[in-house]
Protein backbone atom coordinates (compact mmCIF):
# COMPACT_ATOMS: atom_id res chain seq x y z
CA UNK A 1 0.00 0.00 0.00
CA UNK A 2 1.17 3.54 -0.61
CA UNK A 3 2.44 5.46 2.38
CA UNK A 4 3.29 9.13 2.53
CA UNK A 5 6.27 10.44 4.47
CA UNK A 6 7.86 13.85 4.70
CA UNK A 7 11.63 14.02 4.31
CA UNK A 8 13.90 17.02 4.35
CA UNK A 9 17.42 18.08 5.25
CA UNK A 10 16.66 21.76 4.62
CA UNK A 11 13.72 23.97 3.71
CA UNK A 12 11.48 23.59 1.86
CA UNK A 13 9.98 20.36 3.14
CA UNK A 14 9.30 17.81 0.39
CA UNK A 15 6.65 15.12 0.72
CA UNK A 16 7.62 11.70 -0.60
CA UNK A 17 5.19 8.99 -1.70
CA UNK A 18 6.26 5.34 -1.46
CA UNK A 19 4.40 2.35 -2.85
CA UNK A 20 5.13 -1.25 -1.91
CA UNK A 21 5.07 -3.99 -2.79
CA UNK A 22 4.94 -3.41 -6.51
CA UNK A 23 5.24 -6.83 -8.13
CA UNK A 24 7.01 -7.57 -11.40
CA UNK A 25 6.47 -11.03 -12.92
CA UNK A 26 9.73 -12.99 -12.94
CA UNK A 27 9.43 -16.29 -14.84
CA UNK A 28 12.22 -18.67 -13.94
CA UNK A 29 13.11 -16.84 -10.72
CA UNK A 30 10.88 -18.90 -8.47
CA UNK A 31 9.40 -15.83 -6.79
CA UNK A 32 8.06 -12.74 -8.50
CA UNK A 33 10.14 -9.62 -7.91
CA UNK A 34 8.81 -7.23 -5.27
CA UNK A 35 10.00 -3.65 -5.26
CA UNK A 36 9.44 -0.39 -3.46
CA UNK A 37 9.06 2.81 -5.48
CA UNK A 38 9.57 6.22 -3.86
CA UNK A 39 9.19 9.62 -5.47
CA UNK A 40 8.37 13.22 -4.60
CA UNK A 41 4.70 14.11 -4.93
CA UNK A 42 5.56 16.96 -7.31
CA UNK A 43 7.88 17.57 -10.21
CA UNK A 44 8.32 16.18 -13.70
CA UNK A 45 11.06 14.57 -15.80
CA UNK A 46 12.24 12.78 -12.66
CA UNK A 47 15.47 10.78 -13.09
CA UNK A 48 15.61 7.20 -11.81
CA UNK A 49 17.88 5.51 -9.27
CA UNK A 50 17.68 1.72 -9.00
CA UNK A 51 19.16 0.65 -5.66
CA UNK A 52 20.48 -2.82 -4.82
CA UNK A 53 20.56 -3.71 -1.12
CA UNK A 54 23.32 -5.51 0.75
CA UNK A 55 23.19 -9.15 1.80
CA UNK A 56 20.04 -10.07 3.73
CA UNK A 57 18.31 -6.72 3.39
CA UNK A 58 15.17 -5.87 1.42
CA UNK A 59 13.27 -3.06 -0.26
CA UNK A 60 12.52 -1.69 3.23
CA UNK A 61 16.16 -0.93 4.08
CA UNK A 62 18.41 2.03 3.35
CA UNK A 63 15.84 4.68 4.22
CA UNK A 64 18.57 7.30 4.87
CA UNK A 65 19.43 7.13 1.19
CA UNK A 66 16.15 6.22 -0.50
CA UNK A 67 14.03 8.78 1.33
CA UNK A 68 16.63 11.50 0.85
CA UNK A 69 17.06 10.90 -2.86
CA UNK A 70 13.30 10.82 -3.41
CA UNK A 71 12.93 14.11 -1.53
CA UNK A 72 15.61 15.56 -3.78
CA UNK A 73 13.66 14.80 -6.95
CA UNK A 74 14.57 11.24 -7.93
CA UNK A 75 12.43 8.16 -8.44
CA UNK A 76 14.04 5.48 -6.27
CA UNK A 77 13.33 1.82 -7.04
CA UNK A 78 14.40 -0.80 -4.48
CA UNK A 79 14.04 -4.48 -5.42
CA UNK A 80 14.08 -7.26 -2.82
CA UNK A 81 16.68 -9.80 -3.91
CA UNK A 82 16.44 -13.53 -3.23
CA UNK A 83 19.02 -13.40 -0.42
CA UNK A 84 16.72 -11.17 1.64
CA UNK A 85 15.99 -12.39 5.15
CA UNK A 86 12.34 -11.61 4.42
CA UNK A 87 12.28 -14.49 1.93
CA UNK A 88 14.18 -16.99 4.11
CA UNK A 89 15.55 -18.92 1.16
CA UNK A 90 17.05 -22.19 2.47
CA UNK A 91 20.77 -22.73 2.01
CA UNK A 92 20.08 -25.87 -0.03
CA UNK A 93 17.72 -24.09 -2.42
CA UNK A 94 18.98 -24.73 -5.97
CA UNK A 95 18.92 -20.98 -6.64
CA UNK A 96 21.35 -20.18 -3.84
CA UNK A 97 24.60 -20.64 -5.81
CA UNK A 98 23.22 -18.42 -8.56
CA UNK A 99 21.79 -15.60 -6.45
CA UNK A 100 24.51 -13.24 -7.65
CA UNK A 101 23.19 -13.64 -11.20
CA UNK A 102 19.56 -13.40 -10.09
CA UNK A 103 20.47 -10.11 -8.41
CA UNK A 104 21.77 -8.68 -11.68
CA UNK A 105 18.70 -9.96 -13.51
CA UNK A 106 16.52 -8.25 -10.87
CA UNK A 107 18.04 -4.87 -11.76
CA UNK A 108 17.59 -5.51 -15.47
CA UNK A 109 13.99 -6.60 -14.83
CA UNK A 110 13.35 -3.29 -13.05
CA UNK A 111 14.71 -1.37 -16.04
CA UNK A 112 12.53 -3.44 -18.36
CA UNK A 113 9.50 -2.82 -16.14
CA UNK A 114 9.66 0.94 -15.62
CA UNK A 115 6.36 1.42 -17.43
CA UNK A 116 4.59 -0.96 -15.04
CA UNK A 117 6.26 0.57 -12.00
CA UNK A 118 5.31 4.08 -13.05
CA UNK A 119 1.69 3.05 -13.58
CA UNK A 120 1.53 1.34 -10.18
CA UNK A 121 2.39 4.42 -8.13
CA UNK A 122 -0.45 6.91 -7.69
CA UNK A 123 0.36 10.24 -9.32
CA UNK A 124 3.63 9.13 -10.90
CA UNK A 125 2.41 8.51 -14.46
CA UNK A 126 4.06 10.76 -17.04
CA UNK A 127 6.66 12.11 -14.61
CA UNK A 128 9.57 9.66 -15.09
CA UNK A 129 12.56 10.41 -17.34
CA UNK A 130 13.71 7.02 -18.68
CA UNK A 131 16.72 8.60 -20.39
CA UNK A 132 18.27 9.49 -17.04
CA UNK A 133 18.91 6.31 -15.11
CA UNK A 134 21.51 5.54 -12.45
CA UNK A 135 22.18 2.44 -10.41
CA UNK A 136 23.42 2.38 -6.83
CA UNK A 137 24.16 -0.27 -4.26
CA UNK A 138 25.85 -1.08 -0.98
CA UNK A 139 28.23 -4.01 -0.39
CA UNK A 140 26.90 -7.00 -2.36
CA UNK A 141 24.43 -4.58 -3.91
CA UNK A 142 27.32 -2.46 -5.17
CA UNK A 143 28.88 -5.53 -6.75
CA UNK A 144 25.51 -6.32 -8.33
CA UNK A 145 25.06 -2.95 -9.99
CA UNK A 146 28.74 -2.63 -10.94
CA UNK A 147 28.14 -5.24 -13.64
CA UNK A 148 25.61 -2.94 -15.29
CA UNK A 149 28.35 -0.30 -15.36
CA UNK A 150 30.69 -2.70 -17.16
CA UNK A 151 32.45 -4.74 -14.46
CA UNK A 152 32.76 -8.43 -15.31
CA UNK A 153 33.19 -11.57 -13.23
CA UNK A 154 36.33 -13.56 -14.00
CA UNK A 155 36.03 -17.31 -14.47
CA UNK A 156 38.26 -19.91 -12.82
CA UNK A 157 40.93 -19.36 -15.49
CA UNK A 158 40.87 -15.58 -15.05
CA UNK A 159 39.01 -14.89 -18.29
CA UNK A 160 36.29 -12.20 -18.21
CA UNK A 161 32.79 -13.63 -18.08
CA UNK A 162 29.64 -12.35 -19.72
CA UNK A 163 29.28 -8.65 -20.42
CA UNK A 164 26.16 -7.63 -18.48
CA UNK A 165 26.50 -3.87 -18.89
CA UNK A 166 23.34 -1.96 -19.77
CA UNK A 167 23.37 1.11 -22.04
CA UNK A 168 20.27 2.48 -20.30
CA UNK A 169 22.41 3.15 -17.20
CA UNK A 170 24.43 6.36 -17.41
CA UNK A 171 25.93 6.62 -13.90
CA UNK A 172 26.48 4.68 -10.71
CA UNK A 173 27.05 5.07 -6.98
CA UNK A 174 29.06 2.22 -5.49
CA UNK A 175 29.06 2.10 -1.69
CA UNK A 176 31.58 -0.22 0.01
CA UNK A 177 32.19 -2.22 -3.16
CA UNK A 178 34.64 -5.08 -2.62
CA UNK A 179 37.92 -5.13 -4.53
CA UNK A 180 39.88 -7.55 -6.65
CA UNK A 181 39.41 -11.29 -6.19
CA UNK A 182 43.15 -11.98 -6.00
CA UNK A 183 42.99 -10.77 -2.40
CA UNK A 184 40.19 -13.01 -1.14
CA UNK A 185 40.73 -15.24 1.87
CA UNK A 186 40.81 -18.98 1.09
CA UNK A 187 37.30 -19.33 2.57
CA UNK A 188 35.91 -16.53 0.39
CA UNK A 189 37.64 -17.82 -2.73
CA UNK A 190 36.10 -21.25 -2.18
CA UNK A 191 32.57 -20.21 -1.27
CA UNK A 192 32.14 -16.99 -3.27
CA UNK A 193 33.72 -17.58 -6.69
CA UNK A 194 31.69 -14.72 -8.16
CA UNK A 195 33.76 -12.29 -6.06
CA UNK A 196 36.45 -12.11 -8.75
CA UNK A 197 35.67 -8.89 -10.60
CA UNK A 198 37.49 -7.17 -13.38
CA UNK A 199 36.98 -3.42 -13.44
CA UNK A 200 38.92 -3.00 -16.69
CA UNK A 201 35.72 -2.50 -18.70
CA UNK A 202 33.73 -0.58 -16.07
CA UNK A 203 33.67 2.55 -18.19
CA UNK A 204 30.37 4.10 -17.06
CA UNK A 205 30.89 7.14 -14.77
CA UNK A 206 30.58 6.31 -11.09
CA UNK A 207 31.14 7.61 -7.59
CA UNK A 208 32.91 5.06 -5.37
CA UNK A 209 32.52 5.44 -1.59
CA UNK A 210 34.90 3.62 0.77
CA UNK A 211 35.60 3.68 4.49
CA UNK A 212 39.19 3.83 5.70
CA UNK A 213 38.35 1.42 8.55
CA UNK A 214 36.35 -1.06 6.50
CA UNK A 215 38.27 -4.25 7.29
CA UNK A 216 36.60 -7.17 5.53
CA UNK A 217 36.90 -10.72 6.83
CA UNK A 218 36.71 -11.81 3.18
CA UNK A 219 39.96 -10.09 2.18
CA UNK A 220 43.62 -10.53 3.08
CA UNK A 221 44.12 -6.79 2.52
CA UNK A 222 43.17 -3.77 4.55
CA UNK A 223 40.52 -1.12 3.90
CA UNK A 224 42.28 0.03 0.75
CA UNK A 225 40.75 -3.08 -0.90
CA UNK A 226 37.53 -1.11 -1.24
CA UNK A 227 39.28 1.54 -3.36
CA UNK A 228 40.09 -0.99 -6.13
CA UNK A 229 36.93 -0.17 -8.16
CA UNK A 230 38.24 3.38 -8.50
CA UNK A 231 41.89 2.48 -9.02
CA UNK A 232 41.38 -0.23 -11.64
CA UNK A 233 38.48 1.15 -13.67
CA UNK A 234 38.81 3.46 -16.68
CA UNK A 235 36.75 6.51 -17.48
CA UNK A 236 35.33 9.24 -15.29
CA UNK A 237 35.33 8.10 -11.68
CA UNK A 238 35.35 9.79 -8.28
CA UNK A 239 36.39 8.28 -4.95
CA UNK A 240 35.06 9.46 -1.60
CA UNK A 241 37.12 7.99 1.25
CA UNK A 242 35.44 8.46 4.62
CA UNK A 243 37.56 8.81 7.74
CA UNK A 244 36.70 6.33 10.49
CA UNK A 245 34.02 4.63 8.41
CA UNK A 246 33.48 0.89 8.58
CA UNK A 247 31.33 -1.22 6.25
CA UNK A 248 28.05 0.54 7.04
CA UNK A 249 29.66 3.89 6.24
CA UNK A 250 28.12 5.50 9.30
CA UNK A 251 24.69 3.91 8.96
CA UNK A 252 23.46 3.97 5.34
CA UNK A 253 21.41 0.75 5.80
CA UNK A 254 19.28 2.46 8.43
CA UNK A 255 19.23 4.22 11.76
CA UNK A 256 20.04 2.12 14.84
CA UNK A 257 20.36 -1.19 12.99
CA UNK A 258 22.54 -3.98 14.30
CA UNK A 259 24.82 -4.05 11.24
CA UNK A 260 25.94 -0.48 11.89
CA UNK A 261 29.15 -0.59 13.92
CA UNK A 262 30.22 2.99 13.22
CA UNK A 263 27.06 5.07 13.64
CA UNK A 264 27.62 8.63 12.48
CA UNK A 265 24.70 10.85 11.39
CA UNK A 266 27.21 13.42 10.13
CA UNK A 267 28.89 10.84 7.89
CA UNK A 268 25.54 9.70 6.49
CA UNK A 269 24.55 13.32 5.86
CA UNK A 270 27.77 13.84 3.90
CA UNK A 271 27.01 10.76 1.78
CA UNK A 272 23.49 12.07 1.18
CA UNK A 273 24.78 15.46 0.02
CA UNK A 274 27.61 14.20 -2.15
CA UNK A 275 25.70 11.38 -3.84
CA UNK A 276 22.80 13.70 -4.61
CA UNK A 277 25.12 16.36 -6.03
CA UNK A 278 27.00 13.75 -8.04
CA UNK A 279 23.83 12.27 -9.53
CA UNK A 280 22.45 15.68 -10.43
CA UNK A 281 25.63 16.38 -12.33
CA UNK A 282 25.81 12.92 -13.97
CA UNK A 283 22.13 12.63 -14.89
CA UNK A 284 20.95 16.20 -15.33
CA UNK A 285 24.09 18.06 -16.31
CA UNK A 286 23.84 20.42 -13.33
CA UNK A 287 27.27 20.55 -11.68
CA UNK A 288 26.52 23.46 -9.35
CA UNK A 289 25.92 21.37 -6.24
CA UNK A 290 28.76 18.95 -7.08
CA UNK A 291 31.30 21.77 -7.40
CA UNK A 292 30.02 23.33 -4.18
CA UNK A 293 30.25 20.00 -2.35
CA UNK A 294 33.83 19.48 -3.52
CA UNK A 295 34.81 22.97 -2.40
CA UNK A 296 33.12 22.52 0.97
CA UNK A 297 34.96 19.26 1.62
CA UNK A 298 38.30 20.68 0.48
CA UNK A 299 38.01 23.74 2.72
CA UNK A 300 36.53 22.02 5.78
CA UNK A 301 39.00 22.43 8.68
CA UNK A 302 37.85 19.10 10.13
CA UNK A 303 36.73 17.06 7.09
CA UNK A 304 34.96 13.72 7.34
CA UNK A 305 36.79 12.40 4.29
CA UNK A 306 38.64 13.12 1.08
CA UNK A 307 37.43 13.22 -2.52
CA UNK A 308 39.44 12.69 -5.67
CA UNK A 309 38.46 12.28 -9.30
CA UNK A 310 39.97 11.15 -12.56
Amino acid sequence: MPDSTTTSTSAPVVTVLSAKPVVLPAPGRGDDLEVRVSAPVGGSALPVIVFSHGFGWSMDGYAPLADHWAAQGFVVVQPTHLDSRTLALPADDPRTPHIWRHRIEDITRVLDGLDALEAAVPGLAGRVDRDRVAVAGHSWGAQTVSTLLGARVLDADGAPGEDMSDPRVTAGVLLALTGLGDDLTPFAAEHFPFMRPSFATMTTPALVVAGDRDQSHLSTRGPDWFTDPYTYSPGAKSLLTLFGAEHSLGGVPGHDVSETTDASPARVALIQRLTTAYLRDALQGDDTAWKAAITALDTDPDPLGTLRSK
